[in-house]
Order: structure tokens, then sequence, then C-alpha cells
């Protein structure tokens, strides 16, 4: 192995042996969790990217689907109780057209392929019910196909139409939605239903539609459009004018100084009303005029006459006269207006507002004058019975100054949760810091009282001491672990006594030890290659 890779291998056992219970264990904790980690990246990266290949399956379907999937050898994972499937992105189309020769999914709603299943004996029943079927289907199928919509159900309510009905009844539908993670779909979408499903009936408003998802909530109520019952109409109404008139009034008087209450009654149920007007045209009344006279002669007439009373001829009675008749006939014109009016669900039959002012803050202005700029504000209509009430009371401040205090106590409160907030965080932060401190300080330490063996005539001695890169070379060359180091060649001096000549004095073994360590450091400072010379002689008599 090259010299590199075997001095890093070997500073490496050498750190790693230096190391306590505690930190081999803390180092074998983050490995393991390094490893973990690394492999849950790793597994991460390569797992293929998931489609779906089917949504909104039958029980039968989504098992039928997952043999398929198991047979083929394609892995799969299942969302939404099973009725999701997905599988990888380069196997959705390749899966489906294989689900397709399969008949997979079987469960479908049908649509307009109803109809080419009926024979030629089926009765008149069979043929409306099947019609209704399908184009219960057909809607269902479009509605699913909505973004945010993961099922949908519809259900038709046609009458049969009969000539011996005097008025005939409108269609409803019913359409129950499922959407996804149970959100709630927008207003946009809901008129989407609804004018998709009434367009598709004949003779079927968009007030007949109702409208409601899997949460039970009614989105459109048959009667009352698409917002909902009139409650909530006449809630949002009031909450709108409500709204409106307090800003003008905070503007007016200040804030604070004046409450608005509005009552709106909205109706419930439909209308339509038929009014049909005659009027005379302008200008001549005769659109058409005829007219026929005739005129007759008589002549002389002999023994003719006219019988009078009691059978009596009276004489001359027919005899030489003219007769002329005259006959007219006038078609004099008159216009006709039919005007047809349809109030639906949800229209304002009556509102009232009520107005508080407080007299101690506001002056300047009058309750005529408040009452005027209200009503024109609201759109307050007296002959549909519309009202506007303005009185200048006291206002009461215990709720004020109660909410004064409970305000203040809450921002007590939450100063005092947020100063307990920053100092928790500073502890954690300090104790974090503190505990890093004396880890590196520990290892410092470590690294300095590391235990260190001396070999000399009486056997090896262990000491902690600080050493330095020649020391170490001098203590390995002792211990046969390297060349010893090639010294330069010197006069000779005076003999130094060996470390056998210093005489033991009763004292501990540790500070013998200290001792003597001190004086073979003194001896290598002060003349290096003399205490060389002593050690490599120490090295050939322990060798020897």
């Amino acid at each position: 192995m090259p010299t590199i890779v075997t001095s890093v291998l070997d500073r490496a056992k050498r750190v790693v042996g230096g190391f306590s219970v505690a930190q081999r264990t803390i180092a074998v904790i983050g490995s393991a969790l390094l490893v973990m980690g690394a492999i849950a990246l790793g597994s991460w990266l390569t797992k293929p990217q998931m489609s779906p290949l089917f949504t909104g399956l039958s029980a039968p379907d989504a098992s039928a689907v997952v043999e398929q999937l198991k047979s083929a050898g394609v892995s799969y994972e299942l969302t939404e109780g099973g009725a999701t499937i997905l599988v990888p992105d380069a196997q959705v189309y390749p899966q489906r057209l294989a689900a397709a020769a399969a008949g997979l999914p079987s469960d479908t709603t049908g649509g307009y392929t109803l109809l080419d299943k009926m024979g030629v004996t089926a009765s008149e029943f069979q043929q409306s019910v099947t019609y209704k079927r399908a184009i219960e289907g057909e809607l269902a199928r479009t509605i699913g196909a909505m973004s945010g919509v993961t099922a949908a159900s519809v259900q038709l309510a046609i009458p049969e139409e009969s000539v011996f009905v005097a008025e005939a009844r409108h269609p409803t539908a019913s359409v129950f939605v499922k959407t996804q993670g149970g959100a709630t779909l927008t207003g946009d979408q809901v008129a989407a239903i609804v004018h998709l499903t009434s367009a598709s009936i004949p003779g079927m408003a968009p007030e007949d539609v109702a409208v409601t998802d899997q949460s039970g909530k009614v989105l459109a109520a048959v009667g009352t459009g698409l917002t909902g019952s009139s409650g909530s109409q006449a809630e949002e109404y009031e909450a709108r004018v409500s709204s409106s008139v307090s800003a003008m009034l905070e503007k007016i008087v200040g804030p604070g100084n004046a409450t608005v209450s509005v009552a709106a009654d909205v109706a419930t149920s439909t209308s339509e009303r038929m009014d049909e007007t005659y009027t005379a045209p302008e200008g001549g009344l005769t659109t058409s005029e005829q007219t026929r006279t005739e005129k007759s002669t008589g002549g002389q007439a002999q023994g003719s006459g006219v019988l009078g009373p009691d059978n009596i001829a009276v004489p001359g009675a027919g005899a030489g006269g003219t007769v002329e008749t005259s006959e007219a006939t006038r078609s004099n014109a008159v216009n006709k207006s039919t005007e047809k009016t349809t109030t639906p669900a949800g229209r304002l039959t009556r509102q009232t507002i009520s107005i508080a002012l407080d007299r101690a803050a506001v002056t300047g202005v009058t309750a005529e004058q408040v009452q005027a700029l209200v009503s024109d504000a609201a759109g307050v209509d007296a002959t549909r019975g519309d009202a506007v009430t303005v009185e200048f009371v006291e206002f009461s401040q215990s709720g004020a100054d109660a909410a004064a205090a409970a305000l203040q106590a809450a921002e007590a409160d939450q100063a005092a949760r947020s100063q307990s907030e920053i100092l928790r965080s500073a502890i954690i932060g300090g104790s974090i810091l503190l505990a890093a401190l004396i880890l590196v300080v520990a290892l410092l330490i470590r690294r300095r009282l590391r235990r260190r063996t001396l070999y000399t005539d009486e056997g090896p001695i262990e000491y902690f001491a600080t050493m330095t890169e020649t020391e170490e070379q001098k203590l390995k060359t002792l211990k046969g672990l390297a060349e010893p180091i090639a010294l330069p060649a010197s006069p000779p001096t005076k003999v130094l006594p060996t470390l056998l000549d210093i005489e033991e004095e009763p004292e501990t073994p540790q500070v013998l030890v200290e001792r003597r360590r001190r004086d073979v450091e003194q001896l290598a400072r002060t003349d290096p290659s003399t205490a060389a010379q002593a050690l490599a002689r120490m090295m050939d008599e322990a060798l020897a």
C-alpha cells in the first residue's frame, strides 16, 4: 500500500485507540446513522416515480388490476383505500392498454353504451329507464373528469309526459360529488356542475339541480340556486350591508361610536307571474272597414196594396216607393302585451337597519342625517317595507374596559411567553455550546495526557506527558519500531550519568517518573546529540 495511505490508516488507528468508551459509543452511533441516511437517500433516489394507473376503482376491479400487475411483474402502490393504483411512469400506458385488452376495469357507469344492449323486444318502460341511466352515466363520467373530483353520481327525476296533465312539472337532478382529499369545491366548479346538468335535460332549470359533497354539505339546493339556502343568503346580505354601513359611519362619527344591526328577509321559493295588458293603438282606431249600400226603386202597382188591420187593404201603400239599405263592418285593433316574470329564491323581500350612536362621543350630526345617508347607502325601499332606525344612546364602557384589560393581559402573557421561549432557547443553546466546549477541552486534555512508555533497565515505565515528533521518533527507536536516527559525529564529551545512576528518592512512583521525565527533557533540549547517543546505547544494552 502507498505510504500516504498507510500513514493515514495508522493515524486513524491511533486516534480511535485514544477514544474512551463513551466516545467510541457516540462514534459507532454516528457512523450507523450516517450509513442508514446514505442507504435511505440512495433508495429514495433510485426509487422510480409513480403515477396513477386507475383512480376510483371498486374493490373487484382493483383486485383484478393488482393480479394483472403481479403477473406482469410490475411494481405498484395502493392509495386512497385501494381505490387508486400507482405504477412507475414508464409502465402507465402499457399497463392501461393491457388492462383494456383484459376488459378492466369492468365496473363502469356504461353511459350511452347501455342503449347498445337493448333488444327489439324491450318495452317502453325499459327503454325509458335505460335512457335515463345512460344520461346519468354520461353526466357522472363528465363531472368525475373535473379537476378535484374523484367520483360523481347523478340521479335524475324526469316526469312522464302526458296530454292529460294541465301543468307540466320540471325535471330535477341530484348530484353527489367526492372531492380529492376532502377539499371543498369552488363556486365556479359548483356552477359548472349545475349548468352542465341542467343543460343536458330538456326543461330543467339551474334552480332544479341539487349538489352535495361527501361531507354532506349542500353546495346547491333545488329552488335556491348556487348560493345555498335562504338562511345563508340572508346572512351574507346582512354581513355585506352591515360592513358597508359601519365603514361609512366610522368615518363620520369615529371608530367605536356606532353599532349597526341588519335584518333581512329573503324569499325561500321561486315565483312566476304572468301579466297581459290590452291597450288602444296609436292614431285611428279603425284597422279595416267595409260598407255596403243597397238602393231600389218600385213602379205603379194596380190593385195592390198593403193589408191593413183586419186584413183590409190600404190603397196606394206599396205603389211608386224607393228602398235604400246600408251595412257597415269595422274591425278595431287592440294592443296586447304579455309579460312573464320569474322571481328566483333568494330575493330580498324586506330589510330593517338599526343604528345606535354614542351620545357622549357623537356630535355635529343628527339622526335624520344619518338615516338619510344609511337609506341611500343600503338601498332602502320604503314601498317594500324597509325601515331605518337611528338612536342616540349611552354606550356602556364596562365591556370596553374589560376588553382592554383582557387585551392587556393577553399582551402581557404573550410577552412572558416570548421571554420564556427566548430564555429556553438561550439555555438550550448555552447547554449545547457548553457541552461542545467541554468535549473539546476533554479531547485536548486527553491528547496532552496520553499515556507514554519509557523503557529503562528496570523495565517499561508508563507516564503522562506531551511529546514532540522528535521524542516520538526516539521512543520508536527505543522500541525497535523505526530506524535509529542518523546522528552526526561529534567530539567526545563528558560522560553523562544514565538513568540508572539517578539515586532513587523515597518518593511516590509518579513523582519519580515525572522528575525523570523532566531530566530527560532537559537533557534533550540542552544537548540533543548526546541524549540521542545515550538513548541508542541504552537500546543496544536492552537488545543484548
